[in-house]
């Protein structure tokens, strides 16, 4: 098979990070390029001020182009904000033969798509959550069943139409196209869920700078998502408020001397900080930081706890979470959301890597590589045109492939 490039682009609130890889034989995925850039012009996931935001995509885009050798002009992007819902909806269709193919399940899937939603809002995702023949529920895939009446139910992701168009906008100016975009809680899904976590039921929390993202996987699929407006960078407000310090020092503070637990510091542990006003450096308690770090952190998974009972899924949950992302770093993080939430919890990040991944083995990457993995799911049934070295445009879908993949999701 010839190599094929994909490329995606992960917009965060805090970095930009685009990643150009090839595909090498059965799952093997070599990175050729990256180009990580300081975000800028993006608030909770947002752009809010489009041309700010266009030079650093463009920046990040040029770093891996200079990296790879390759000129970039399409891309998987990713998705976040407080923008993003999500609602469920079913699609019933007569099956045109007697036995179920193909054609039957785009219709259905057609079908369900066809929700009423406000003119403002975009479809993002199509996710299917199980199937039913003739009154027969618990269907995973239909293809070949006998049957007359085909129902599915999905779980559908929508986004501000605005917001999408503005990301878009900020994308093309830095030369390359959206070939489709990806919410990021399935995308880092794609790296830091196991098989067994996905069909057990799991959670997988993304937390990022400007928002925390949440997936909820039961038997396989995605049953519910959401996008919190809460993130690190609350945590480094915070300190900076509570020290009196600038917020990129406070963010530095947060990285070297930060613990999510105060009662795990020990009494005597200080560091040294000059705040607004003070003519020298002055001692804080490391204990003082952590009780600052502490409350904000509680009230996050407070918030993901009451998001979890909302969507009625919080009993169906028994491996836990998988947590990710940026803020995920922070030190004892782990065991404040295991005591928060009462689930058990591991801290996951991209492993498996070959090519340019010095910087790439850490939960803050995990969204940039899930776009990757995610182009290959998309690559394997023609869902996306990727981009050809030099080209495999065989034509036609793989439904072999397809028949595992649908029921994860259809775009």
């Amino acid at each position: 098979m010839e190599d094929s490039i994909i490329v995606g682009i992960d917009v965060g609130t805090t970095k930009i990070c685009t990643l150009v890889a090839r595909l090498e034989g059965e799952g093997i995925m070599r990175i050729l390029g990256a180009g990580i850039e300081p975000s800028q012009g993006m608030r909770k996931g947002v752009p809010v001020d489009i041309r700010v935001a266009g030079q650093a995509i463009a920046r990040s885009v040029e770093k891996a182009e200079r990296t790879s050798g390759l000129e970039i002009t399409s891309a998987l992007v990713s998705l976040a904000g407080s923008h993003v819902a999500s609602v469920n909806s079913r699609g019933v269709v007569g099956v045109s033969g007697r036995v179920i193919d193909e054609n039957d399940v785009i219709r259905a899937m057609d079908a369900a798509r066809a929700v009423a939603i406000p003119h403002n809002r975009e479809i993002i995702h199509v996710i299917q959550r199980g199937f039913t023949v003739d009154g027969q529920t618990g269907i995973r895939m239909p293809l070949g069943m006998h049957g007359y009446r085909l129902e599915v139910e999905t779980h559908i992701i929508t986004a501000s139409a605005s917001t999408v168009e503005n990301l878009r906008n900020c994308v093309s100016k830095a030369g390359a196209e959206v070939s489709q975009f990806v919410l990021n809680p399935l995308a880092s899904a794609e790296v830091v869920l196991s098989d067994t976590e996905r069909e057990m039921g799991a959670i997988v929390c993304d937390m990022g700078g400007g928002t925390t993202d949440l997936a909820i996987y039961i038997e396989g699929d995605v049953w519910h998502t959401m996008v919190l407006g809460f993130g690190g960078d609350h945590i480094t407000s915070d300190i900076a408020h509570g020290l009196r310090l600038p917020i990129p020092q406070a963010e530095e503070i947060k990285k070297q001397y930060g613990y999510a637990v105060q009662g795990e510091v020990d009494q005597g542990e200080d560091f040294s900080v000059r705040p607004f006003g003070e003519e020298v450096p002055v001692q804080i308690s490391r204990r003082d930081l952590a009780m600052i770090i502490e409350a904000r952190v509680e009230e996050i998974f407070g918030l993901v706890l009451e998001e979890i009972k909302r969507s009625g899924y919080d009993g169906l949950l028994p491996a836990g979470m998988v947590l990710t992302g940026g803020g995920s770093a922070l030190p004892g993080i782990r065991a404040l959301a295991g005591r928060s939430l009462g689930l058990p919890v591991r801290i996951a990040e991209p492993q498996n890597l070959v090519g340019m991944t010095d910087k790439l083995h850490s939960p803050a990457y995990s969204t940039s590589v899930g776009l990757l993995n995610w182009a290959v799911l998309m690559t394997e049934v023609g869902a996306v045109a990727p981009y050809h070295f030099p080209s495999n445009n065989g034509g036609g879908l793989d439904w072999e492939k397809v028949k595992s993949l649908i029921r994860r999701l259809l775009p």
